[in-house]
């Protein structure tokens, strides 16, 4: 017989917004906007359906202050779920829902256990005989915290489980600010048996003295969340020790899909090659929903057709993904070439066109000065939240300016191609 049972989740960003691919595809933001929820409630059924004796998220259940008391209702109608099942949750805040009004007012169910900005410790009731559990938590006062929390739990309960609940960056991770730093061998020698932690997006678990994990999240919201996602279902068993299991929850799972179009010549073949692409990937889609960006690659002559038609290409996409059912095109990236750039064939004179564009132009040093100078002139008319958009730093501003410019030049030739007189362009 197990001992103790919950299931560990965080990063759930209820009612994130989605900008973007708002813009791009309305239907489509209209099925990710509403993931979130789905998932949260997919998380609540796996809790009933497993019987465990809690739900634990270790921060950012909202996504920012601004959260609605329309989310308000919905979050406390699947915690009352748990509460009537006498299934307990305790909750963390983490950067992300740390100044939530909502959070502060909103009324939980008897069961929810909502740690604030000092560090408790929750014994468990437990039957005479079986193991005792003790859940520690610690919340994030301010949005910030540039300084480990570890410090402040509370060290572990003699002859209990200790259960730790901690909203960290650990020691850093790519697209993630740094955030209550800590150490993982500073973790497993507080003393905790198990760590359950949020922040990373994506999911890790380490063994040893405790075992730690990071929960990942149970909804990817873009392209750069990509992949299944997921909650944790943990075991205390009798004798201690600790099982950990993976539990699917995502309901679209974004997926980067390669398309080669190398030496392809002719439309039909480059349609039948995206198809093909979407057939692959929605097999191997855990998720019941795929959502692909296509990176469309390979030298073809088609090239600057496909630039210039890129709006049918992506209708033809899109008929594809519909007919493998609950597949979608989130945008299609193309890094095509003519290979007529690189037979040395002169006869051609966008060729010779779009080679002194590169050499003449894009290469050169009073080029790049000028693109840094229009990056500077319109980061400084963005909003302070979106001027990142154009590099965090003079270095990653100038590639984006030079990748941005090389596309425009494709773009271009493309459209070139499209008002030039037949047989006058290979």
């Amino acid at each position: 017989m197990a001992a103790y049972r919950f299931i560990h989740a965080a990063d759930i960003h209820l009612d994130s917004p989605l900008r973007s691919l708002a813009l791009r595809d309305p239907a489509l933001a209209d099925l990710i906007g509403n993931a979130t929820r789905q998932a949260f409630v997919g998380i609540v059924d796996l809790a009933l359906a497993e019987s465990v004796d809690a739900l634990l998220i270790a921060g950012d259940l909202y996504d920012g202050e601004q959260t609605s008391m329309k989310t308000a209702r919905f979050l406390a109608d699947q915690l009352r779920r748990l509460d009537e099942a006498g299934i307990q949750t305790f909750i963390i805040r983490g950067n992300h829902d740390a100044l939530s009004k909502i959070t502060q007012e909103l009324v939980l169910p008897a069961g929810v256990k909502l740690y604030r900005g000092r560090a408790e410790a929750v014994a468990i009731e437990r039957p005479r005989g079986e193991v005792p559990i003790t859940i520690h938590g610690l919340s994030f006062a301010k949005p910030h915290a540039p300084e480990s929390l570890l410090p402040g739990y509370r060290p572990p309960l003699a002859d209990a489980v200790n259960i730790g609940l901690m909203h960290t960056s650990l020691a850093g991770a790519p697209g993630h600010d740094v955030y209550a730093p800590s150490n993982l061998a500073d973790l497993q020698a507080h003393g905790f048996d198990y760590w359950a932690l949020g922040h990373i997006h994506l999911r890790a678990a380490h063994a040893g003295s405790a075992t730690v994990v990071m929960a990942g999240m149970p909804q990817g919201r873009d392209i750069n969340e990509a992949g299944p996602k997921s909650v944790s279902l943990v075991t205390v068993l009798d004798d201690r020790s600790i099982r950990v299991e993976e539990r699917l929850t995502s309901i679209a799972e974004f997926r980067r899909v390669a398309v080669d179009v190398s030496g392809l010549s002719e439309w039909p073949d480059v349609v039948a090659a995206i198809g093909q692409a979407l057939r692959a990937a929605r097999t191997d889609t855990r998720s019941p929903h795929l959502v692909a960006r296509l990176e469309i690659a390979g030298a073809t002559p088609l090239a600057w057709r496909m630039r210039r038609d890129a709006d049918l290409l992506k209708a033809e996409a899109d008929a594809a993904a519909a007919g493998l059912g609950d597949a979608h095109v989130e945008k299609l990236v193309l890094g095509v070439d003519n290979p007529a750039l690189t037979t040395g064939d002169g006869a051609d004179p966008l060729v010779e066109l779009a080679r002194l564009v590169e050499s003449e132009v894009l290469g050169t040093a009073g080029y790049r000065a000028t693109l840094g100078e229009w990056a500077g002139q319109l980061r400084g008319q963005l909003p302070a939240e979106l001027r990142d958009l154009l590099g965090v730093d003079e270095e990653a501003a100038a590639r984006l300016m030079e990748a941005l410019a090389a596309d425009g030049a494709e773009d271009v030739l493309a459209r070139l191609q499209a008002d030039a007189p037949p047989g006058d362009v290979g």
